[in-house]
């Protein structure tokens, strides 16, 4: 099931849940309905790795818990933050993940890397299972394709 909400704001910030689940077409559809074409192709890449992230790495796949998402599109910016339930890693702002999951430290440069490429912010608020993702609009003319 997908769950999609819009909270009054000065922004209109829109919430997306759904439970952990590999099937992401229709999430990732929702997420960039109102994103420019020309940056869609780009920006669908950098979600899908931060959504997997979020339902294998955080949720182990249980489909008993939710991967929570969090997005705002305005004229100049696109900010999404992606919420699982695991316990995160404390150390996910480095560059080194520092986590105990030999399977999450394998693909972890990989995912990261390509994260890095396409948002203009990748940041990981506390406990470090919220990761904020931002792509600036107004600072390039063109996407940068991975």
């Amino acid at each position: 099931m997908i769950a999609i909400s819009v909270q009054p704001s000065h922004q209109e910030q829109k919430v997306l849940s759904f439970a952990s689940t590999l099937y992401l077409r229709p999430i990732l559809n929702l997420l960039l309905a109102e994103v420019s074409p020309l940056w869609r192709h780009d920006l669908r890449l950098g979600l899908q790795e931060a959504l997997v992230n979020a339902a294998c790495h955080g949720n182990r796949l249980d489909p008993n818990k939710l991967v929570v998402v969090h997005f705002t599109v305005t004229r100049h910016q696109y900010v999404w933050t992606i919420i699982d339930e695991g316990a995160g890693c404390p150390d996910r702002k480095s560059k080194d993940c520092g986590c105990e999951d030999p399977e999450f430290e394998q693909e972890c440069g990989r995912g990261i890397y390509i994260l890095r490429q396409i948002f203009d912010e990748v940041e990981w608020l506390p406990p470090g299972n919220h990761l904020r993702l931002c792509k600036d609009i107004r600072r390039d003319a063109a996407p940068h394709l991975v």
